[in-house]
């Protein structure tokens, strides 16, 4: 019996049993859309951590304090002060692949204008901070080295504090409002950058001198990181190893002695983060196969289902000269035309519920071509996998107890 001629037994066999065979389907359509739609969330996010995390500069390079070890136990934050201003400069000095450098304080707060107030965040920086965290001027200047010297109280505002505390199209520049009591004078409104990768507000801040934010909000006199730009992402590791040296040497630190500091760049981060992304997502379709696997188990049951009901069926075929091949070949086709055409309702319900998701709940997806051909070679071999058992059960039949089945 040719192939042709099998298929169309096969197909006929299914039309006589169209709902047992959607019900038999629903598995493996349940399962490849699952499979589709998981993969797509956890490609979408990954995309979207790095596509925000790239646009902050993938040459991004920051130095914060690292806590100290003696004797197998941590210390904590005991040399959280241990970065100044004069690390700055020997930066400045010695590091021919870094282009920009500021130090980085931070103080949080009420600000407070009027009879408005908003809890935020002021951070002290220098005139190179812009440049190298990608922020932009929406209006007005950027404070002078003068106001650096002089710890001016000036400040640049981001958009969320503008609303809170002006109005959605207020022109703040030039009011004054104080934040920890402290008058500070607005000289420009930062352009809206809207959220980052960990779901905070990159407009909701405030941006002073860094002299100003140490001095008059903390009163300290060391600062609380430091960051910089490398002169392109190709020098950023060369970046790296000059501010390890100038920061060691700077801090007199020598030997095997322990950093009391901690250097990494952005593209460090992107990394861990898609490497966790890609851990997420890998559960995530491992979790939505096994509704493939429970389909395939269901192909297997139904298989053996008509299997049983057609004995007799088979034992005729087989009497009048049909061979076991045929008969195996016969029920192994169903088995595989149910998880093919499953499978392709699957790929369809897939990227319909993508792309719901994406439009309803706002979250990221990508649908990849790799997840979609994974999905239909997945459900090929299941048709085969789980149908070849009953199928081989059907051939090795005999005619005369098929024939006297009841």
């Amino acid at each position: 019996m040719n192939i042709s001629n099998l298929f169309k037994i096969a197909i006929n066999a299914l039309r006589r049993n169209k709902f047992r065979a959607f019900l038999t389907m629903l598995g493996i359509i349940i399962g490849v859309a699952s499979v589709i739609a998981m993969l797509a969330i956890g490609e979408g996010s990954k995309r979207s951590i790095q596509e925000q995390m790239s646009s902050m500069g993938t040459n991004l390079i920051q130095v914060m304090p690292a806590s100290m070890e003696r004797g197998g136990v941590q210390l904590g934050n005991t040399n959280s002060e241990s970065l100044t201003l004069k690390d700055i400069t020997a930066i400045q000095n010695s590091c021919p692949d870094v282009v920009a450098v500021s130090p980085e304080l931070r103080a949080s707060g009420q600000a407070v204008y009027g009879n408005k107030n908003w809890p935020t965040s002021m951070y002290g920086i220098n005139d190179e901070y812009l440049n190298i965290k990608k922020y932009d001027l929406a209006s007005g200047r950027m404070f002078t080295e003068s106001e650096i010297k002089s710890m001016g109280k000036v400040c640049l505002v981001g958009h969320t504090v503008v609303k809170n505390l002006f109005g959605e199209d207020a022109d703040p520049i030039g009011q004054t409002i104080r934040f920890k009591k402290v008058p500070i004078k607005i000289i420009g409104v930062l352009a809206p950058k809207g959220d980052n990768s960990f779901g905070r507000d990159q407009d909701d801040i405030i941006m002073a001198p860094y002299t100003t934010v140490q001095k008059r909000i903390l009163a300290i006199d060391y600062i609380q990181g430091i960051s910089m730009s490398a002169a392109s992402e190709q020098k950023a590791n060369a970046a790296i190893d000059e501010v390890e040296k100038a920061l060691r040497k700077s801090h007199k630190i020598t030997g095997k002695e322990q950093d009391d500091f901690r250097v990494f760049s952005q593209s460090e981060l992107v990394s861990t983060f898609s490497s966790i992304s890609n851990v997420l997502t890998a559960l995530l379709g491992a979790i939505a196969g096994i509704s493939l696997l429970v389909g395939g188990i269901g192909i297997m049951n139904i298989m053996y289902v008509s299997v049983t009901e057609r004995t007799r069926e088979i034992g005729l075929r087989m009497s009048i000269g049909g061979r076991g091949i045929d008969i195996l070949m016969q029920f192994l086709i169903e088995s595989v035309l149910l998880s093919v055409i499953g499978g392709i309702l699957g790929i369809i319900l897939g990227y319909l519920a993508s792309n719901l998701v994406g439009s309803i709940m706002g979250w990221p997806v990508y649908v990849m071509s790799s997840s979609v051909i994974l999905s239909f070679l997945v459900c090929s071999a299941i048709g085969i996998f789980f149908g070849w058992y009953p199928a081989r059960k059907a051939a090795g039949l005999n005619p005369i107890d098929a024939l006297r089945y009841e």
